[in-house]
């Protein structure tokens, strides 16, 4: 169970619920045992604002937002790049070298074939990768930085 402020162990004065999106039972289940870095609090400063898009304009410039961005970023840019430059590399070879694809490996198996079903396994390797790494990388810290935006939005008499 979490407390509404999303935050384990922390009681608060509203309801608890069943967060549907930690699973006690997976978490940790084939994984490192290194703890990923702990992401600052964006909380800052105590300047009243009139507007509550100001409020998300404040997260937007905290550290910790510009770290969940940055995590994002160090996985995503290499995965796509390293994905166009696979899927370039079978199409290019396809058209400019069919007599290599159409080289026999087994039967009626040939190397055309395997470098497409290869297609479809780094799709399926590169999604559990993205998923895998927003899980223990990031996805606990843009839980925070949301919990403190709609703190800092009540408290500024917006509504989040």
């Amino acid at each position: 169970m979490q407390s509404s402020n999303g935050r384990p162990g922390v009681r608060s004065r509203d309801a608890e619920y069943e967060d549907p999106w930690y699973d006690a039972l997976a978490a940790g289940w084939g994984e490192s045992a290194e703890q990923p870095a702990p992401v600052p609090a964006a909380r800052a400063g105590d300047a009243a604002a009139a507007d509550p898009a100001d409020v998300y304009l404040q997260v937007q410039r905290s550290a910790a937002f510009q770290e969940v961005r940055s995590r994002y970023r160090r996985f995503v840019v290499p995965g796509v790049v390293a994905f166009l430059l696979w899927y370039v590399a079978y199409v290019v070879t396809a058209t400019t070298a069919p007599e290599l694809m159409a080289r026999q490996v087994t039967g009626a198996v040939n190397v055309a074939m395997l470098a497409g079903l290869g297609q479809f396994l780094t799709t399926f390797l590169l999604t559990w990768a993205y998923a895998r790494h927003a899980r223990l990388r990031r996805d606990r810290a843009a839980l925070d930085l949301r919990w403190d935006t709609q703190e800092l939005s009540r408290s500024r008499g917006g509504a989040a």
